[in-house]
């Protein structure tokens, strides 16, 4: 297993241990904490040699998630070489009939995922879930509370960026992570995240978890590939929150 040069996961050098650990568990574990018996990271020297101080071989985590999306014959021929994570998005995006554009960059069709996991949801809930749901996550100036009107809503929110695509994408990484691995993220305990996930508790949160339990996701591979594809994409915004400088007033917001 090698690491291929990967502009869209190049990132996650800048991570820290504890917010890799979230990634590391979906490529590793099973939803009953049990080794996957397919990965190859927990072999690797280096793994074994710094766990858990994920930092030190982010470039193993990735070419883990590399393999993961490709072919595994395909991947013996690439010299252990995986796929590039671009493809391994547009793979999950295609395997759960996302729409979205080839040039569109790995940022737009992460949203989109989201944005199209939301609009799943939001079709299995009742009026009056959706409107808990649209209070707890700040959209309060909709007449109506339908999906179409909730879409619309959330994909501005992705679009605009900021704190609602953040508390969005914490939320569906967290009851993705519940419905397809059986537990909820360790970032979604975080203590200045907790005013955003304690609408899982609920009957929302059953609504968020059960319509993805009931996906039929075919293969191992996208077991792993599916959550582990939203856990980058959510790093990926607490990334660009860094970077912005206002992950700061994010996490003072989602205090308030």
């Amino acid at each position: 297993m090698a690491y291929r040069e990967d502009p869209d996961l190049n990132f996650l050098k800048d991570m820290s241990s504890a917010d890799l650990n979230d990634l590391v568990e979906c490529l590793t574990k099973d939803k009953h904490g049990a080794p996957l018996w397919t990965e190859e990271l927990t072999k690797n020297d280096s793994y074994k040699l710094y766990y858990p101080d994920h930092a030190k071989y982010w470039t193993f985590i990735a070419a883990e998630l590399q393999c993961f999306g490709a072919n595994s014959l395909a991947t013996l021929l690439r010299a252990g070489k995986g796929v590039l994570y671009k493809e391994v998005l547009t793979n999950t995006c295609d395997k759960l009939r996302v729409k979205y554009d080839k040039k569109d960059n790995v940022l737009k069709i992460e949203n989109k995922l989201l944005g199209k996991i939301l609009d799943d949801t939001l079709e299995q809930m009742s009026d009056s879930e959706r409107a808990e749901f649209a209070k707890t996550i700040g959209i309060t100036s909709l007449e109506t509370f339908t999906p179409h009107a909730l879409s619309s809503a959330i994909q501005l929110a992705f679009k605009a960026g900021g704190f609602k695509s953040f508390q969005l994408t914490v939320i569906v990484a967290n009851a993705v992570s519940r419905a397809v691995l059986g537990r909820g993220l360790a970032l979604a305990g975080n203590a200045a995240l907790m005013r955003t996930t304690a609408l899982l508790t609920g009957p929302v949160g059953w609504a968020l978890t059960g319509a993805w339990t009931m996906v039929d996701i075919a293969g191992p591979a996208y077991r792993v590939t599916m959550p582990a594809v939203i856990q980058v994409a959510l790093l990926r915004k607490k990334h660009q929150a860094e970077r912005d400088g206002i992950l700061k007033d994010i996490e003072e917001e989602l205090n308030k």
